[in-house]
């Protein structure tokens, strides 16, 4: 499975989701490509906003390595899911796929844990840092419901009748 992240400028919200996540599946042993992208390039070749990096390494996470992109045309056939962190990216990544808009492929990241009410991750770019500490707590509970989703159905798909 390949999950993509999706903010707007990937410089925050989803650098943060694709980390924690990306953390969570490593402790769960289960293997899932885990990245992020923006719905705009403004911050491209950038690295992670340094509020996001400190709020990432107060929870033992590093976004050293992270570099903005923006949202590409593969990435709407690379990745099985996607995920939006609020309604303006949503729109976002429906108009830029057009007619290969797959609404089964996007969703709110929220929805995760609060199923069909499309809440949105704040955007903490223009606020202190205790907006970067509740984005990372609302990714963090939103990554962990996915991790206990794609387990569940791990679970369920296994063939009982393959010897060990």
């Amino acid at each position: 499975m390949r999950i993509l992240m999706v903010c707007m400028g990937n410089i925050c919200r989803s650098p943060l989701a694709e980390a924690i996540l990306k953390d969570k599946f490593r402790k769960s042993n289960i293997d899932v490509i885990v990245k992020s992208a923006g719905t705009i390039r403004f911050h491209e070749g950038e690295g992670a906003d340094a509020r996001a990096t400190e709020t990432a390494s107060q929870h033992h996470l590093s976004l050293s390595d992270h570099t903005a992109r923006g949202l590409t045309k593969h990435d709407l056939v690379e990745f099985d899911k996607i995920y939006v962190m609020d309604a303006a990216n949503y729109r976002d990544v429906r108009k830029f796929a057009g007619q290969d808009f797959n609404p089964s492929q996007v969703d709110y990241i929220l929805n995760e844990v609060y199923m069909g009410q499309n809440q949105e991750v704040p955007d903490p770019y223009y606020g202190g840092k205790d907006g970067f500490e509740n984005v990372f707590q609302l990714l963090d509970k939103a990554c962990s419901q996915i991790v206990l989703n794609i387990r569940a159905n791990s679970l369920a798909n296994r063939n009982y009748n393959q010897p060990l």
